[in-house]
């Protein structure tokens, strides 16, 4: 037998595949975390005004006009408005010009993402240094001294969002890769529902009472654990119903290569390129990060949308791995065809 024999019995055509369906992975997360995160600035971010009548729109075109476009600056009423608006996360930070001194106020919200309340700060005194005036910096949702640099509700999620695809790869392949029929589907969805509530609590008893890293509602980060994991479980398994093993390898390109750089963790989304800030709520992995940070420094504001996002993802694979197992013929399911002239099963 020649060599180009033994490579042939060796490596089958569907293993070639599924080789170079993996390097083109590798490729891809590459791309996507380098491309991301190589060389984060601020753009566009949603930034409050509060200054006298007569300098308001003076300074307002200076915010809009500063080279790159970092800030896009609206007028508000007040410093309470400005608060009140930084802590439903509608803007990422405010200027409060002080009419009687030389020294204003940028507000921030580290809670959010330290990086983001640094540039903020940055940005601002730099500008007020050309008019000779001073800033100090008042953080109204620090980050917890055990969440370095913000980051630890999107680590949180991203565990969440291993677990699920993990488990749903497991039940996938556990007896062979065969594909589910409708009862084995059930018992599936059944098991993911089980794992992704154990999942939830326990990455919220990890992250607060055992290492204090987030504060916040302990049952609200366990329901929001749940919900993420499910939904990565089950988009997981709805595609793997669709395309067979090759889905965990979609479920990856989704969750991990397109959902982690884009999720707004490391850096803020108004910090991230605009194919990525586009992608990253709408993926599992930049929904949870949103409402971890929602539910452990923003009094659980803001949350409703990324909620649905997550719900969506959990919705539709399950009716997808249900819907595909309940159509499948027999002999999809056993790898034969029944008997001729035999009954099909329901």
């Amino acid at each position: 037998m020649t060599f180009v024999d033994e490579v042939k019995n060796a490596v089958t055509p569907r293993a070639a595949l599924l080789v170079i369906g993996v390097l083109g992975l590798q490729l891809l997360f590459i791309a996507s975390y380098v491309g991301a995160l190589h060389k984060p600035k601020p753009t566009d971010v949603p930034f409050g005004v509060v200054a006298p009548r007569q300098i308001s729109a003076q300074l307002l075109t200076e915010l809009k006009n500063l080279p790159g476009g970092p800030l896009d600056p609206r007028t508000l009423a007040d410093a309470a408005t400005a608060r009140e608006q930084i802590l439903d996360r509608k803007i990422d930070g405010a200027l409060i010009v002080n009419p009687k001194g030389t020294t204003d106020t940028v507000l921030v919200a580290s809670g959010g993402g330290t990086s983001m309340a640094t540039t903020l700060t940055k940005i601002v005194t730099e500008v007020d240094r050309t008019q000779q005036r001073t800033v100090r910096a008042v953080d109204l949702a620090p980050a917890s001294g055990q969440d370095f640099n913000g980051i630890s509700s999107f680590y949180l999620v991203v565990g969440w969002c291993v677990g699920g695809y993990l488990c749903a790869s497991i039940l996938a392949i556990s007896a062979g890769a065969k594909p589910a029929n409708r009862q084995r589907a059930v018992i599936r969805t059944g098991v993911m529902a089980l794992y992704s509530i154990a999942g939830g609590i326990g990455g919220a008893i990890i992250i607060g009472p055992i290492l204090g890293a987030l504060p916040g509602s302990f049952w609200g980060l366990s329901g929001l654990g749940a919900l993420t994991v499910f939904a990565v479980g089950m988009i997981t398994l709805a595609l793997q119903a669709l395309t067979g093993i090759v889905g965990i390898g979609l479920a990856v390109l989704i969750v991990v290569i397109a959902g982690n750089p884009s999720a707004g963790g490391a850096y803020p989304l108004p910090m991230l390129p605009d194919f990525w800030r586009a992608i990253g709520p709408a993926l599992p992995p930049g929904a949870g990060t949103w409402v971890a940070r929602s539910i452990a420094y923003f009094r659980g504001n803001a949350v409703t949308g990324s909620l649905l996002v997550l719900s969506a993802w959990a919705v539709v694979g399950t009716a997808i791995t249900l819907l595909v197992a309940a159509r499948r013929k027999p002999e999809e399911l056993t790898g034969e065809r029944p008997p001729f002239g035999s009954t099909p099963l329901p």
